[in-house]
């Protein structure tokens, strides 16, 4: 394990106009970092196979621009070339050929539908009991993680309280399916992120909840990425010195940055 002393601010989940659901330029969003005083940003730009496809991230006009941005910014800001893959099991093989294609420094492994049917439009919902749906949702995060290993972390767990329309759905019904996961996750030397869009989206607790972030560190996670989920340059950073704080008072001492794939450590 690779500790890092001194202070670091790092943002490890941002998105530009190379995700379908974002406009800002990336300069825009570096220029907005430096500002703020941040040391590191890592661009994680969407890639959802199975729904989405022609909305894709362009790899070949993402890496360039990721080249161009790191030559003009160096020594004002580490720029990494990060990507989310939104990876359902019948996908896998379309991530892992863009993995061995681009040469990747950080990736977030994500879940944004099942059987190519999205969460945020409500379709995967519909028609199902909320334990139904909250159900499937962590069994199949449990089936991706089982079979896909080419990422860094694991995106926003339980991203699903987001767009449940039931309202609260208690941690203890899912603890059992989250343990699994988190067991695989740990075994596979990959961590997980606390994704600070929990505020914005107005949530009562943390993005994963912290339930789950202190079954992460009973269980002996140790690797932990912090970012905003940013789609627009006034989300950049957001909470993320108050999440600091929060997750030092669940127990956690450091906090994880990336290079070429590989963590590094960083005190909270």
């Amino acid at each position: 394990m690779r500790m890092e002393e001194g202070h670091m601010l790092s943002d490890y989940h941002v998105h530009t106009y190379y995700s379908d659901d974002s406009e800002c330029s990336m300069e825009e969003i570096i220029q907005r970092a430096i500002l703020l005083g941040f040391h590191e940003i890592a661009v994680t730009d969407h890639v959802d196979y199975g729904v989405k496809t022609d909305l894709n991230c362009n790899y070949k006009s993402y890496f360039k621009e990721i080249e161009e941005m790191k030559e003009k910014y160096k020594g004002k800001l580490s720029i990494k070339a990060g990507i989310e893959f939104g990876v359902q099991t019948h996908t896998i093989p379309f991530f892992q050929r863009d993995f061995e294609a681009y040469p990747f420094e950080f990736i977030i492994l994500s879940n944004h539908q099942v059987n190519d049917k999205e969460f945020w439009n409500y379709q995967f919902q519909e028609g199902k009991s909320q334990e139904e749906f909250q159900t499937a949702y962590y069994e199949a995060i449990y089936e991706v993680v089982k079979n896909y290993k080419n990422y860094s972390v694991l995106g926003h767990l339980d991203m699903i309280k987001r767009y449940d329309t039931y309202g609260e759905y208690p941690d203890e019904r899912i603890m059992d399916m989250a343990d699994k996961i988190l067991r695989q996750v740990i075994a596979d030397g990959k961590g997980i992120e606390v994704n600070t869009s929990c505020f914005r989206y107005g949530l009562k607790d943390l993005t994963p909840s912290r339930e789950i972030l202190k079954r992460y560190l009973q269980l002996g996670g140790r690797i932990l990425t912090i970012g905003s989920d940013t789609h627009e340059p006034e989300h950049l950073g957001a909470y993320i010195p108050e999440v600091k704080g929060m997750l030092k008072e669940l127990g956690f001492q450091q906090f994880c940055t990336f290079e070429n794939m590989q963590p590094l450590y960083w005190d909270l």
